[in-house]
């Protein structure tokens, strides 16, 4: 990266260089607006825009759109806990990775406790509901399955067992015979009824101090 040379000014110019940049750099209300609005809508999407997408829904030109995606990583940068990041023409709100440690020291434990109850619910789905879609999965829990349905496929207990004959053949799992050997299960059809299972779940996560354990623990295997 770059490194941008800084001349400095004479005591006798520096206020008015300084008062001149902040008159030049100053944004205009409607920047200031159209900024407002962009950090919302980053803020609730999560994942990367492109710039085009912002041109296209609120209204603006490409030049609009950049002057005002400056202005909200100028506000988000340097030591503020969030920085705006740009990569391959989209932007994106993330951490700042001074502060790396600290978000690892709260938030890991948590993360990996929700996992483990996604994980228990989306391979719930699974096996009841088989051969099933990832969206068909997120209507039943309500939320995103994504990162569970990684999981339970690394673990070799979801499989993709095909694609639903619908418009854009969305993936189809099912589970594994990993699956049903290690809880202990002839076939499918042995599973008890999907909402008891669902009762086990939520009396096992009712606790919470006790880890969860995806398997019987008693059973050899």
């Amino acid at each position: 990266m770059a490194t941008e040379i800084l001349t400095l000014p004479t005591p006798n110019t520096g206020r008015k260089t300084q008062s001149k940049r902040a008159e030049s750099t100053a944004p205009s209300s409607r920047v200031q607006e159209l900024a407002h609005q962009m950090t919302a809508i980053l803020f609730a999407c999560g994942d990367g825009l492109p710039v085009e997408i912002f041109c296209q829904k609120l209204g603006v030109s490409k030049k609009e759109a950049e002057v005002a995606l400056d202005f909200v990583r100028g506000q988000f940068s340097g030591d503020s806990g969030i920085h705006l990041i740009k990569y391959r023409n989209n932007y994106q709100f993330c951490t700042n990775p001074a502060y790396e440690n600290e978000v690892g020291l709260v938030l890991n434990p948590l993360r990996e406790r929700n996992l483990t109850k996604a994980a228990l619910e989306t391979l719930a789905v699974v096996a009841y509901k088989q051969p099933v879609t990832r969206l068909e999965i997120d209507q039943i829990r309500g939320v995103g399955s994504d990162y569970a349905i990684q999981i339970l496929t690394q673990s070799n207990l979801v499989e993709i067992v095909g694609r639903k004959e619908v418009l854009g053949r969305p993936l189809l799992y099912g589970t594994t015979d990993n699956f049903l050997k290690r809880f202990g299960l002839d076939d499918i059809k042995n599973l008890p009824s999907y909402e008891d299972l669902l009762e086990k779940i939520k009396l096992i996560h009712s606790q919470e101090n006790a880890p969860v354990e995806l398997y019987d623990s008693n059973r050899q295997g």
